[in-house]
């Protein structure tokens, strides 16, 4: 038997799996697996360099997806409401908005990063 870790969406898995044959030319089964949940702590992903004197507003992703496209960049004036990035959730572009009004000090993704609710994408000032 061999044990491994597998990470499915940010989720590990302890999998044990036997092998029914000793010969490598023989034809393969599916092997017989067990699954266990194992505890997984996040690994905090690597932060971005924020501009100098990024906001104190934090403009964070309200759900899990992946960013669709920048709708600012740093130095723009935005209103409360205005669309500061887009991201991309099962196919649908959910803008994601200024809390306050304020000017862009940091954008802290790229387009096609991954990120989770509570994700920092911008701050403003």
């Amino acid at each position: 038997m061999k044990n491994y870790t597998i990470t499915v969406n940010g989720t590990a898995y302890d999998v044990t799996v036997e092998e029914k044959g000793a010969s490598a030319a023989a034809p393969v089964s599916a092997p017989a697996a067990s699954v266990a949940k194992a505890p997984v702590a996040a690994a905090p992903a690597a932060p971005k360099a924020a501009a100098a004197g990024a906001g104190s507003i934090r403009v964070e992703a309200g759900a899990a997806g992946k960013v669709f496209k920048l709708d600012t960049k740093v130095g723009d004036s935005v209103k409360k409401g205005e669309t500061v990035v887009t991201i991309e959730a099962m196919k649908m572009e959910i803008p994601v908005v200024a809390p306050e009004d304020g000017v862009v000090a940091s954008i802290d993704v790229a387009v096609g990063d991954p990120c989770e609710a509570g994700t920092l994408l911008a701050t403003l000032n």
